[in-house]
């Protein structure tokens, strides 16, 4: 465990930053910290590099202030790697890391090895939102930071249906609602809604979807000339995967969008019993027991082959496993 206001002790000018792609997490942590400095400790200097995010995450407080990474920044004197698995995904911010006077990582993925001076990693943690909470002076947390911490919380747990969601992580979000925010907004509004043309990509990648391993696994993909009819990108996409989870029956569910020729993001879901972190390690990705993701070239059949390997493979383990039981 680590404390926030000890680590700032001496530091003038601080950079935030978390993974490429960010997601509600990522978006959460990185904004709780700006707001929690801004607020505690105006005389230093906090600069947050992401790439853009979902517009309906804008109403956090200092959302207009995040920028991504340039070349040739000015090196701060911390810097924060929130909710990324690895350095190399912090993108065109890993030039800022490297040239930091002191860095610290925290993270909940599993496959963190801790590439920070001072690393803080739980993968028990619901999100690096609950981790966030932990390192600040409770008392202390505003209702800005509280709904960025909220927000966070509600993104990585499925608005708390995952099974990464813990006693504590109901205590904490219990404690952020008793700040004051619109809990029931930010879930609607960040979490569910979703635009006429999303809806319908949503609709296209169900119906496309096939059932593999006897219906224990399902598989759907989006090509680019789909998200060029329907004029979507790939921040349009996500949920998709969520919504395969919920299929009665399925244990894994696998969603792919083609990112270039012959390459695809794919996205993995499981309910109890696959380890799809260990599957995204594999191929070079990483996340979580129970939703991963990886980069994986080759026609889709061949993608889905190489995926359904490994699947395949864990499911007879963990039957196995259960006969011996």
């Amino acid at each position: 465990m680590i404390h926030l206001t000890e680590e700032l002790k001496g530091i003038r000018t601080v950079a935030v930053a978390g993974h490429i792609r960010p997601d509600g997490d990522c978006v959460g942590s990185c904004l709780a910290v700006c707001n929690y400095i801004r607020e505690q400790f105006p005389e230093i200097q906090v600069q947050v590099y992401l790439e853009p995010f979902a517009k309906s995450f804008g109403f956090l407080k200092y959302a207009d202030t995040v920028r991504p990474a340039q070349e040739n920044e000015e090196p701060a004197d911390l810097f924060l790697a929130l909710d990324c698995g690895d350095k190399a995904r912090l993108g065109a911010a890993v030039s800022c890391f490297d040239r930091a006077g002191k860095t610290i990582c925290v993270d909940h993925h599993i496959s963190n090895q801790g590439y920070g001076d001072i690393n803080y990693i739980v993968p028990e943690a619901s999100s690096t939102c609950e981790l966030v909470y932990g390192i600040l002076d409770e008392e202390k947390i505003s209702r800005p930071v509280a709904e960025a911490l909220y927000l966070g919380i509600i993104h990585d747990t499925g608005v708390f249906q995952y099974a990464c969601t813990s006693e504590k992580t109901m205590q904490i979000a219990g404690k952020l609602m008793g700040k004051g925010i619109e809990f029931s907004r930010i879930v609607e509004e960040t979490f569910y809604k979703k635009t006429y043309v999303q809806n319908q990509i949503l609709g296209r990648a169900i119906l496309e979807s096939i059932l593999l391993l006897d219906g224990k696994c399902i598989v759907s993909r989006i090509l680019k000339r789909d998200m060029e009819f329907y004029g979507v990108t790939s921040k349009d996409l996500e949920g998709i995967v969520s919504q395969l989870r919920v299929t009665e029956g399925v244990e894994v569910a696998i969603f792919l969008y083609e990112s270039d020729n012959h390459e695809y993001r794919a996205s993995l879901r499981s309910k109890r019993f696959v380890d799809v972190s260990q599957i995204a390690a594999y191929f070079g990705g990483g996340g979580h027991v129970r939703a991963a993701g990886c980069t994986m070239h080759g026609s889709f059949y061949d993608v889905v082959n190489n995926l359904m390997l490994h699947v395949d493979h864990q499911l007879k383990e963990r039957l196995e496993e259960q006969e011996h039981t």
